[in-house]
């Protein structure tokens, strides 16, 4: 599937102040970048470093005063939604070294906190299987409620609380899978289905492949994005690594607008 992106983003710092934005759709063996242009106000600093496990890039920017960015893109998507129920486990014995900090609790996804209510839950299926019944699970138990989690807000408060938005949805999806020792990581993006549009969050889950040593899947609880519409920006442990802006001093966003249409 292609899909046509854009994101306009604008926003004022009252004294200078270090920005890492991040949203920009990756280059990736499971989605090819069409074409891709960002736009911005003249930045006193500008420079591209790489984004967590080598996917993507983050841009470091120092600005005061207001500021403005424009990006457009045309994305391809070459993943194809597989039934997840069909897919094995890794053991985690067999795991290779990339995916093993995806076992482990982060700052919003504290998973430990969540293994007796996994076992207890869902003791009865295995593998991919299990996966389904975690996302499935929180579809129904969970309301989705566009303000009802901040910064500050972990998988525990949404779980305790029942609603949140993407990335509540995609926290306790996290907590869940890595508390059954399947590894789980956060990814940032675009969907076009999103509603209201906006930067999307999910789940990825390491499950077997055909050849027994295992990929990443695409797992969405809100049911907003699929493996093949859904345009990838950036991944990591939790919200804290894919944040779109991440200032280091005051940054206060005055508006952001995304439309993702498919082609």
């Amino acid at each position: 599937m292609r899909l046509a992106i854009t994101a306009d983003l604008a926003w004022h710092c009252q004294e200078p102040t270090d920005i890492l934005l991040q949203i920009e759709a990756a280059a990736s063996s499971d989605q090819r970048v069409l074409s891709s242009a960002l736009d911005c106000t003249s930045a006193g600093h500008l420079a591209r470093v790489p984004a967590q496990d080598g996917i993507g890039e983050r841009i470091w920017l120092h600005q005061e005063g207001d500021f403005a960015v424009s990006y457009r893109a045309e994305v391809e998507v070459l993943r194809r939604a597989e039934p997840l129920e069909t897919l094995a486990a890794v053991p985690p014995h067999r795991l290779p070294g990339e995916t093993v900090a995806y076992l482990m609790d982060s700052h919003y996804c504290p998973a430990s906190r969540f293994v007796p209510f996994a076992d207890e839950e869902f003791a009865a299926v295995e593998g991919g299987a299990r996966v389904v019944a975690m996302r499935d699970w929180i579809a129904r138990h969970f309301r989705y409620v566009p303000g009802a989690s901040n910064a500050s807000t972990t998988a525990i408060d949404s779980f305790v609380e029942r609603r949140g938005v993407c990335r509540d949805y995609a926290h306790v999806l996290i907590c869940l899978a890595r508390a059954a020792a399947i590894p789980a990581r956060f990814s940032s993006g675009y969907g076009h289905a999103v509603k209201p549009q906006d930067f999307h969050a999910l789940a990825e889950v390491w499950l077997a492949d055909a050849a027994g040593k295992g990929a990443w899947r695409v797992v969405d609880a809100t049911g907003m994005a699929t493996a093949e519409d859904f345009a990838r920006i950036a991944v990591g442990r939790d919200a804290a690594d894919t944040s779109f802006l991440t200032s280091f001093g005051e940054a206060e966003l005055r508006s952001l607008a995304i439309t993702v249409r498919t082609v």
